[in-house]
C-alpha cells in the first residue's frame, strides 16, 4: 500500500509539474529567441553596412561638450552631428527591424497564452522601438545639427515616457 501511495503521490507530481513548468519554460523560449534575433540582427547590420565599426569609432571620437542652443547649458554632443548619417542609419534600421520583431513576439505571446504583464512589456517595447526609428529617421541624417540632435534626444525621452504609459494602459485597462 505504502509503494502504491509512493507511486501516486509521483505520478501527480509529475502530472503537476508541467503544468507550473510549461509558462516558465515558454516564457524562456521567448527570451532566447530574442537574445538570438538581436545577435543575428546586429551581424546582419554590421555586414551589410561597409566600415560601420569604423564609423561608430569616429562617431564617438567626435564627442564632446556642446552649448544646447540658446542656452547656458553644456551636453555631451557630437561636434559635427552631421557627419554620422551612416552610423544613424545603422541604428535607425536596428530599431526598426526590432520594432517589427516585436510585433511578432506579441503575436505570439497572445496566441500560447503569455502573462499580461509581459504582452504589456511587449506592448511597450513596440511603441519605443518603432516610435525610436521613426524619431532616427525624422531627426538624425546628413542636415543634422546641434539643435535637431537636442530635440531628436527631448523627443526620445518623450518616446520613453509614451511607452510607459502604454505599458500602464493596458495593464489598468485588464483590470
Amino acid at each position: 500500500m505504502l509503494i502504491l501511495q509512493n507511486t501516486l503521490i509521483k505520478g501527480n507530481e509529475l502530472n503537476e509539474s508541467p503544468k507550473v513548468v510549461q509558462p516558465r519554460y515558454r516564457e524562456g523560449l521567448f527570451s532566447s529567441v530574442s537574445a538570438g534575433f538581436f545577435f543575428i540582427l546586429v551581424g546582419t547590420i554590421f555586414v551589410t553596412m561597409p566600415n560601420l565599426f569604423d564609423n561608430i569609432l569616429a562617431f564617438f571620437r567626435d564627442f564632446g561638450t556642446v552649448s544646447v542652443p540658446n542656452t547656458d547649458i553644456l551636453l555631451p554632443a557630437p561636434a559635427s552631428p552631421g557627419a554620422h548619417s551612416v552610423v544613424y542609419s545603422a541604428v535607425g534600421q536596428f530599431s526598426l527591424i526590432w520594432g517589427l520583431f516585436e510585433i511578432v513576439i506579441l503575436v505570439l505571446r497572445f496566441s500560447v497564452g503569455s502573462p499580461l504583464s509581459k504582452k504589456a512589456e511587449n506592448a511597450s517595447n513596440l511603441v519605443f522601438w518603432l516610435g525610436a526609428s521613426f524619431l532616427i529617421y525624422t531627426f538624425l541624417n546628413e542636415t543634422t545639427t546641434a539643435t535637431t540632435w537636442f530635440v531628436f534626444w527631448t523627443t526620445i525621452i518623450m518616446l520613453i515616457g509614451a511607452s510607459l504609459i502604454a505599458r500602464a494602459v493596458i495593464l489598468a485597462a485588464a483590470r
